[in-house]
């Protein structure tokens, strides 16, 4: 523990690793390393790559004491165990050699950047054996920094080394790859994390549980600085003591108990007990996202637990209660739980509530959670014709793993009522919606949709109509997906499903031309007229502009005794309505 008033260092920094034999979890690359540089064979250039908190910068500066560390005698070479004591290993620890360099590609991505870079590479080093250029998140460089850098990376002068390190490979071009040696750090085990953050522990004087240690090591995800953060965040939160309890509820993970609890409460069916105990979690400050994953993870392990009881399994404490578990579900049980709660978490991580997401995936689960193997299934359905118990002979069953579900042990009389259709609720009827192909264009003016109704007015031939399938031809002129918009529109407004399809039959014509032959046959009528042709005849160029209908019958009677003859102007056969 540090002392109060002093300046407090991490435990991420304080515990760097800073030889090769305290790096933990990447024993491949250690041993490569280690015999080429015993062997001399030493490359020109290596990057190294792997997830966040992993070692890579920690690699790549231990790679430049190694290669710069002289003895504590001064005479010494290349060696796999820096000796931490020379010039050369305090200077490159402190960050403050001159020919260890050591830049950030994600602040300094430009081509000047790079040049500024090579152009230094001529010359000698100042002190150390070899000048050392470390690049981190080497990624990040434009195409032209990493076109600048190509030459000198693929020739530099023996005295120059280059490390780069980067948690996204795939965006480093092909070209600089091929002129490295690449070492992929691996994420490191939670046990391995486990031991190691322990240690640390012992070394800080701090009182932990070991289930606190191990809650830390698996929410590390296999990044050493991640769970190095957060066990300083432990230790800060519990004034120095650790506990379990402290952990859980500062990740937000449940009870490793209460989640097999509520595993055995969804697999037998019960919704609203799952649907409590998660509620129970989510108020005692566990994420519903982080419960779902521990159910996840819990279905896993049980699947593995089942298919080799005497496995090692992350659960060895939790063994005496999981085994049994997994002995009792099957495992189509089994894995419909896994691929549910697959789906479920991703919907948890996008839902605008994740506890209301979370409980929905709970209750799905548990409705479907006693339903019958397909196998079953077809064995109660043959027994029901039989009148005879589903389990049939020995010489025709189909041995199964684990134990058979409800359905295996009824009879087929009862299984067939089981199968047999529910009555449904009475529901209000939906409603009616258009009646005919003009009323869904009137609808959609209704409801403001001004270009899909002139697509549907102008450039649509109906060839089928009934409520609820609507069947016609586009022209070319309407839009690609004028079908679907359609059918998901009416669907929408009318509360009923409405199938819209594309079919070749010529069908009607278009109600736009449906309208103008209408026209064309009421302006044919009116110029038959006698009254009309003779206004026409009196008025040379006058012409019928428009015959509109009218909704009520109209009469003409003939002018009263002393009143003048009634008189058709031309502006009414023009622009008014035609009587």
């Amino acid at each position: 523990m540090s002392e109060p008033g002093s300046v407090y260092r991490v435990l991420a920094r304080k515990y760097r690793p800073t030889t090769f034999a305290e790096l933990i979890g990447q024993e491949a690359m250690v041993r490569t390393l280690a015999n080429a540089i015993a062997a001399g064979r030493i490359a020109h250039a290596f990057i190294l790559t792997g997830v966040r908190g992993v070692g890579k910068t920690t690699t790549a500066r231990i790679i430049a004491r190694a290669l710069n560390c002289v003895g504590p005698d001064g005479k010494g070479g290349p060696t796999v165990e820096p000796c931490g004591q020379c010039e050369h290993c305090r200077a490159i620890s402190e960050d403050r050699h001159v020919d260890v360099m050591e830049m950030d590609a994600a602040s300094r991505t430009g081509v000047d950047d790079i040049r500024e870079l090579t152009d230094g590479v001529r010359y000698k080093p100042v002190s150390a054996r070899f000048k050392i250029y470390i690049i981190d998140e080497v990624h990040m460089l434009s195409k032209n920094a990493f076109n600048a850098l190509l030459k000198t990376l693929e020739e530099p002068p023996p005295d120059v080394k280059f490390i780069f390190a980067t948690t996204e490979i795939h965006k480093v071009p092909v070209t600089v790859l091929s002129r490295c040696q690449r070492f992929s750090l691996r994420r490191v085990p939670a046990d391995i994390l486990a031991q190691h953050y322990a240690k640390i522990v012992a070394a800080e004087k701090v009182e932990a549980e070991s289930g606190a240690i191990a809650l830390i090591a698996r929410a590390a995800d296999g990044s050493v600085r991640d769970g190095l953060s957060i066990l300083d965040q432990a230790i800060a939160l519990g004034a120095g003591k650790v506990t379990e309890a402290a952990v859980r509820e500062m990740l937000g993970v449940a009870d490793r108990g209460l989640v097999f609890d509520l595993l055995e409460t969804v697999l037998k069916g019960d919704a609203a007990g799952a649907v409590q105990r998660m509620d129970d979690l989510y108020q005692g400050g566990a994420d519903p996202a982080l419960a779902l994953q521990e159910l996840l993870d819990l279905s896993y392990h049980l699947t593995r637990l089942k298919l080799a009881p005497d496995s090692a399994d992350e659960f060895e404490g939790d063994r005496g209660r999981a085994l049994p578990l997994a002995q009792k579900l099957g495992m189509a049980e089994l894995a419909r739980a896994w691929q549910m709660l697959l789906k479920g978490l991703g919907e948890v991580q996008t839902a605008p509530s994740p506890i209301q997401a979370a409980e929905m995936v709970l209750i799905r689960l548990a409705y479907v959670a006693d339903l019958p193997a397909p196998a079953d299934l077809v064995k109660a359905l043959e027994g029901a014709g039989n009148g005879a118990p589903a389990s049939g002979n020995g010489s025709t069953s189909t041995p199964r793993v684990g134990p058979a579900p409800r359905m295996a042990v009824e009879t087929g009389a009862t299984a067939a009522t089981r199968l047999q259709p529910r009555e449904l609720p009475a529901t209000e009827p939906l409603p009616a919606g258009p009646q005919s192909f003009l009323e869904v264009v009137q609808l959609f003016e209704q409801k403001r949709e001004p270009l899909l109704r002139s697509h549907l007015y102008s450039n649509v031939h109906l060839v089928a109509f009934e409520v609820g399938r609507i069947e016609l031809r586009p022209s070319e002129a309407a839009p690609r997906d004028l079908t679907n918009r359609l059918g998901q529109l009416l669907t929408e407004w009318t509360g009923r499903r409405w199938v819209v399809s594309v079919s070749g039959e010529p069908g009607e014509p278009t109600l736009r031309e449906q309208d103008a032959a209408r026209a064309a046959g009421l302006k044919s009528e009116a110029a038959n007229h006698p009254l009309v042709r003779a206004v026409l005849e009196a008025f040379p160029g006058a012409k019928i502009e428009a015959v509109r209908e009218k909704a009520v019958e109209t009469t003409v009677t003939a002018p009263a005794d002393g009143e003048d003859d009634a008189v058709i102007t031309d502006d009414a056969i023009e622009g008014d309505d035609f009587l």
